[in-house]
């Protein structure tokens, strides 16, 4: 049907593309999932999770988000979870994206433990993984970024045990935004841990100690 603005009629139809994720670390450990930031990808951010204070007893597993381009400045190839076109499709997407690489990894070891952490951008995926993943999921590490709408808006979300961080100087996950992700948190019951530290929209030395000893209580090691 022509749209009545005498536009185009907007279509849409699933498409196939390539996921990637890199893995490493003991196989039958328990298991770290990570998200990268807007403009990253999943080396730079399998680079962080190596920096977390006793994670050499986790399996990590750094996944890269399915919307590809290349940064202008390096030339390095980079990605971005979603934009706000067709974003209730793109969620759905990377869901089913995000359960998949997660299956993959539970038939490899079976962990006892599922952990999802993300930075910026990537801790709206590390949300949405921790409420809608069909596995058990024992925590959620967010950094620098806020919990998206339609989690932090659905009545039947159930939380794990969660660490939120930001930098005083974050001028894109402000002290508001935590505020508010605080506030649906504990209106749920959940008693979550805080990391604020002297820093930027970054990993933060404070936050990396404080992540190792949630882990670390999570996983029992």
């Amino acid at each position: 049907m022509p749209d009545p603005a005498g536009g185009d009629t907007v279509r849409t139809i699933p498409a196939r593309t390539l996921g990637r994720y890199l893995v490493e670390g003991p196989e039958h450990g328990p298991l770290l999932v990570g998200f990268h930031g807007y403009g990253e990808n999943a080396e730079k951010h399998l680079e962080a999770l190596r920096t977390l204070t006793g994670v050499r007893h986790f399996r990590l597993a750094a996944v890269q988000a399915l919307h590809r381009f290349y940064n202008t400045k390096t030339g390095e190839v980079v990605g971005c979870w979603m934009t706000r076109l067709d974003r209730e499709q793109a969620v759905a997407d990377n869901l089913a994206y995000v359960a998949a690489v997660v299956d993959a990894l539970v038939r490899e070891g079976a962990p006892e433990r599922l952990v999802f952490a993300g930075f910026s951008q990537g801790a709206s995926m590390a949300w949405r993984a921790a409420v809608r993943c069909a596995h058990p999921c024992h925590g959620v590490i967010a950094l620098g970024g806020d919990m998206p709408p339609d989690v932090a808006e659905d009545p039947a979300a159930a939380f794990p045990p969660v660490l939120i961080g930001r930098g005083t100087r974050d001028g894109w996950y402000t002290e508001a935004k935590m505020a508010r992700d605080l506030a649906v948190l504990k209106a749920r019951g959940s008693r979550p841990e805080t990391v604020v530290f002297e820093g930027g929209h970054e990993w933060g030395e404070p936050f990396l100690r404080a992540a190792g000893g949630f882990l670390g209580r999570i996983s029992g090691i």
